[in-house]
């Protein structure tokens, strides 16, 4: 076999794997959190379900879809998460930039979901 396409395999399926990883990680973060599990894998309703898990207001997914904005949403989120996880400001780093060893230490790890540490206000 070729060496430059054993090499292209190689990588599909370690891409593959992750990605798996991550989806069970996400379904079990959404069912720690009393949501349904299949609502991690449905576009856009899953960010709805993810708004709605860390406290902020549903009408975010709306900036979601403007460029440049989106990607600070998507941090102020991931800080959120980390939150009501009970974790700190490191791990939300940790969640930003490495998610596929984050993710799964999040949902199959003994942090449990807090909802009162959502925060009240709709922009807090």
């Amino acid at each position: 076999m070729d060496p430059e396409l054993m090499k292209q395999v190689v990588q599909s399926v370690v891409l593959a794997v992750v990605a798996v990883i991550e989806i069970a990680a996400i379904w079990r973060i959404f069912v720690k959190a009393g949501q349904p599990g299949w609502a991690s894998i449905v576009p856009i309703y899953n960010v709805v379900v993810l708004l709605r898990i860390t406290g902020k207001p549903t009408w975010w997914v709306i900036l979601m879809l403007v460029p440049l904005v989106n990607i600070v949403i998507a941090i102020i989120e991931t800080v959120a998460l980390a939150k009501v996880f009970g974790k700190g400001g490191g791990y939300a780093v940790g969640l930003i930039f490495l998610p596929f060893v984050f993710l799964p230490m999040l949902a199959w790890g003994d942090a449990q979901y807090q909802l009162s540490a959502a925060p009240a206000s709709a922009f807090a």
